[in-house]
């Protein structure tokens, strides 16, 4: 089994019990929950569940996403959760996410985990493509992403029913041999 993941300051691990509150607290953030496909506000039942399915759900399974949780190594405090999903036709590519709690923003903590998971995913799994989407809005992670050497691929205007208005998307993607440049 590929996890925890390690950084200098983070520990990409499993979700524990122990993570529910942190969890449901950060996903009840509407400052976190506006650009992400779940509802605000969050049900606590809906944490329960997610946490215990994640406690047992395994990795690198095609066409199912799997959410690791982000610890901080120093405190132990649990800050956000990075996801990825193996494409279920092409299990060459996979679509990554990432979430953190608003007290962490701006400390390259989003950096630190994506970076980690893209070399995971190129230089464990061996995949040919990594992509990751979000609203055009959302500035920081557009931004994450381009200093990660994403390149945009889409800009989707208007073209998904997001939260009750349609919304416009930017994806961006990377290559296994873009990865190796870097």
């Amino acid at each position: 089994m590929p996890f925890p993941l390690e950084t200098e300051r983070l520990l990409l691990r499993r979700f524990q019990d122990e993570d529910l509150e942190p969890f449901w607290a950060y996903r009840n953030d509407f400052s976190v929950a506006q650009y992400q496909g779940w509802d605000f506000p969050y049900p606590h039942e809906q944490a329960v569940a997610f946490i215990e399915e994640m406690k047992t759900k395994e990795p690198n399974t095609p066409g199912q996403w799997f959410q690791a949780a982000i610890e901080l190594k120093a405190s132990h405090e649990t800050i956000g959760d990075v996801a990825f999903q193996i494409m279920q036709d092409d299990p060459q590519q996979a679509y990554i996410g990432y979430t953190l709690a608003r007290a962490h923003w701006w400390k390259g903590y989003g950096a630190e985990s994506v970076r980690r998971l893209v070399d995971y995913l190129f230089g464990e799994l061996n995949l040919h493509r990594v992509v990751a989407r979000c609203d055009v809005e959302n500035v920081s992670s557009y931004h994450l992403l381009e200093r990660m050497k994403f390149r945009r691929e889409a800009h989707f205007v208007d073209a998904i029913l997001f939260k009750g208005k349609y919304s416009s998307e930017y994806w961006y993607a990377m290559l296994r041999r873009e990865w190796e440049q870097r």
